[in-house]
């Protein structure tokens, strides 16, 4: 149950980051291409944001600040590698508990199965004891079976459409942090 729950929790506020990104990175990225420089744009962002791609940015804009007197060469490979870690880092942390979904998605129909053969073996206990093969001896174990592989399905299917949401959603973001630094490091 605890697991369930945790999942459900987790999976709302997976879907409200990836909501949150997306919008923030759509204002960001059309703050910056009808920005007249990428240095003048940078001054104008705030000192820390929750934004990603702004957070992708700042580092790279550090880093082109940082090799001004470097040649071109170098400063281009030098800001390509931050670009790289930089989205390195920040996809670890949008990707962050995608491993919990995908284990609960995994084991919890098994774990569901587990009681409903529980509740089974009690059923035939119980049959056993009493002599007595009416359905008041075998419908409580039989519920609790039931109920065991409810809560393992309760907790399965919403991990596992959550998680193959998610994944999806996480390439396309990374997709589209490629993109703009491809595009970001053609006009350094």
């Amino acid at each position: 149950i605890a697991s369930s729950i945790y999942s459900w929790a987790l999976i709302f506020d997976k879907y409200r980051m990836f909501k949150k990104i997306n919008e923030s990175s759509q204002k960001f990225e059309d703050k910056f291409w009808k920005s007249k420089s990428a240095e003048g744009f940078s001054k104008t962002l705030p000192a820390k944001s929750e934004d990603p791609m702004t957070q992708i940015f700042q580092s790279a804009m550090n880093e082109v600040v940082r090799t001004r007197s470097k040649s071109s060469a170098v400063q281009i490979a030098r800001v390509e590698r931050v670009l790289e870690i930089s989205t390195d880092n920040q996809v670890k942390n949008i990707e962050k508990h995608f491993t919990f979904l995908a284990t609960v998605g995994a084991t919890a129909p098994f774990i569901g199965l587990f009681g409903t053969v529980w509740g089974i073996m009690n059923s035939f206990q119980s049959i056993a004891i009493s002599r007595n093969t009416s359905l008041a001896i075998v419908a409580p174990g039989i519920a609790e079976a039931l109920f065991a592989t409810a809560l393992g399905l309760l907790a399965a299917i919403p991990a596992v459409v959550a998680y193959n949401k998610f994944n999806s959603d996480s390439k396309r973001y990374v997709a589209r942090i490629d993109n703009f630094s491809k595009r970001f490091l053609s006009i350094i």
